[in-house]
This record gives C-alpha cells, sequence and structure tokens, in this order.
C-alpha cells in the first residue's frame, strides 16, 4: 500500500506544479465534474438516468420521458451538493464540521424526504442485501461526535484520510437515507479542500465496490477497499494531468457540433445522435442554446465505432 500512496504523493506534487490553471479551464472541468459525479453516485445507488439524461436535467432543467420524478431530484440534488463543497474553499481538514456533513445530507434529501433531511436517524436501518449489522440510532450522535473529532485531528495524509473518512462514515450510516452520495461528497470535500482533484467511482465499479466494503465491515481487513479507492484517486489525478495537456479542453471554441462532426467523420446526424444516446459518443458539454457539443477526440472514437462494426465485432440493437 505504501507503494501507491508515494505515486498518489508524485502525481500531486506534477500537478500542484501546473497550477493556477486558467478560469476557463476551471470552469469547464467544474461542470464536467458536477454531472460525472452526479451520474456515478447517483448510478450506484440505483438511478437508472444515464450520464447524458443526467447532464440534460442538471444542466438545462429538462424532464426526462420515462424516468421518476425521484430520479429528477436525485440529480438535481446533488449536483447542487456538489457545487456547495466545491464552493467552500476551505482551509482545511479541521473546517469540516457536523453543521457541513448536516447540510451534505439536508441537500441531498431536499424534496425527496424532507422530513429527515440533514437529520441523524432515530430508527435501527440495514443495508440493502447485507449481513452488516450497523450501529443502534440512539448511539449515532456520539458515534459522529467522535468521528468529527478523529477528521479534525487526524494526522494522516488527505488521501489517508478521505478513504477511511469514507469508509468510517458509511460504517455509522448515520442517516435514513442518502449515507452513500453524503459519504462520497465528504470524501471528495476533504480531497478538495486539500489541492486533489475528486475521486470518481464509476459505475461498473459498483460491484467491488460495495463488496470491499461489505468486507472491511465483516471481516475488518481493508485492504481491498483501500486499494480499490487509492487506485480510484490515481485515476483521478491522471486523468485531471491529461486534460490538462489537452488544449481543446481549454480552448471551448473548438468544440465541434453535431453537424461538424458529421462533417468530420462522414457519418450521418442521426448516427451520431443514436451513437450518443447508447452513450458511444460523449457530449462534451452542452451549449446555451441547447446544442450538444463534442471534443474533436470524438472524431477518432467515431471512425473506431464504424470500424469495429465493419468488422462486426460491435452490435448495436
Amino acid at each position: 500500500m505504501k507503494d501507491i500512496i508515494e505515486i498518489i504523493k508524485n502525481k500531486k506534487t506534477k500537478f500542484d506544479a501546473l497550477k493556477p490553471f486558467s478560469k476557463t479551464f476551471l470552469t469547464n472541468i467544474e461542470d464536467w465534474y458536477k454531472t460525472e459525479l452526479t451520474y456515478t453516485s447517483n448510478a450506484i445507488e440505483g438511478n437508472t438516468l444515464t450520464r447524458q439524461e443526467t447532464a440534460i436535467v442538471i444542466e438545462k432543467g429538462l424532464t426526462i420521458e420515462g424516468k421518476s420524478i425521484t430520479e429528477h431530484l436525485e440529480a438535481i440534488n446533488h449536483a447542487k451538493a456538489y457545487e456547495y463543497i466545491s464552493s467552500m474553499n476551505l482551509e482545511n481538514i479541521k473546517k469540516i464540521n457536523k453543521q457541513i456533513i448536516l447540510k451534505i445530507n439536508e441537500i441531498i434529501l431536499q424534496n425527496i424526504d424532507s422530513q429527515n433531511a440533514g437529520l441523524y436517524r432515530n430508527i435501527p436501518v440495514r443495508i440493502a442485501g447485507s449481513t452488516v449489522v450497523l450501529p443502534n440510532p440512539l448511539k449515532v450522535p456520539d458515534l459522529m461526535d467522535q468521528f468529527i473529532d478523529w477528521l479534525q485531528n487526524s494526522k494522516k495524509n488527505p488521501p489517508e484520510i478521505a478513504i477511511e473518512a469514507h469508509f468510517k462514515f458509511v460504517s455509522i450510516h448515520p442517516f435514513i437515507d442518502g449515507n452513500g452520495r453524503t459519504a462520497r461528497l465528504l470524501m471528495n470535500l476533504i480531497l478538495l479542500t486539500s489541492g486533489y482533484p475528486p475521486l470518481i467511482i464509476f459505475k461498473k465499479n459498483r460491484i467491488y465496490y460495495i463488496n470491499s466494503i461489505e468486507k472491511g465491515q465483516l471481516t475488518g481487513d481493508l485492504s481491498d477497499y483501500e486499494y480499490f479507492m487509492f487506485k480510484a484517486i490515481e485515476k483521478s489525478l491522471d486523468a485531471r494531468l491529461d486534460l490538462i495537456k489537452q488544449p481543446t479542453i481549454k480552448t471551448p471554441t473548438k468544440l465541434l457540433k453535431i453537424g461538424e462532426l458529421a462533417k468530420e467523420t462522414g457519418e450521418t446526424i442521426h448516427t451520431l445522435r443514436y451513437w450518443t444516446k447508447m452513450e458511444l459518443l460523449k457530449v462534451t458539454k452542452y451549449s446555451e442554446g441547447g446544442y450538444q457539443l463534442y471534443s474533436p477526440d470524438v472524431i477518432k472514437q467515431a471512425k473506431k465505432i464504424r470500424k469495429l462494426q465493419k468488422e462486426r465485432r460491435l452490435t448495436l440493437a
């Protein structure tokens, strides 16, 4: 484990050496993180909105046919909660307190379970499909006080604190609902406060992520969980370093409308829209007029999709 911690430390040094970042870059990357973290964190909890649908809901305020009101509210609320933590600019981790944690959960559950939003649970809860026994609700206030005291006084490095805080928090499960999303936002607040980019847990890793937490809770062996989370921090640093090197991210005027992408790839607009709907192509952002804008990198991806289809290695329904 020491090796990966050292790798993260070295990459963080490289990341810091590239600061300060341009205002345009920071605006674009924050918009991306808001959508990506909202999509992935909600997907882990069973929300069925796609990445594109999540972007439409939080960026354009539109509703998606066939999706529940709760799923829409989960997207809107998580985006607001991310805006809350990303705008705090705390001096250090010691400034993270009970009020901040309660506020995160309050935003997460706003208009979903307003009666319990931002309040510690007063009833027993269980994790669906798990044999883990969670603390008695009467113990939750004291456990959270101990947790916050530990958080504010830990001498470990920020990635270790963030990962351990996430595990401790979900093991207390202090709220009736929204514990996972609150835990991930708290973890990312710790990372952001310490100058790290947010950690993203992708939907494809959901089962491993959940199982590694459960293994730690049942056996006390956190090795799988810690390694998985440290690797996620490393990947987040790698992704941010790669983005900084890409001029297309810094220069939004170079993003392509779908018609321009069609000309560059030789594909029809209808085909590109279908591939986007299937999440084979990724929209970088939306213009004020609601147009989908693509990074020039998508040209290569579209050509790759066409090549795979010709080779019959990719079949779409």
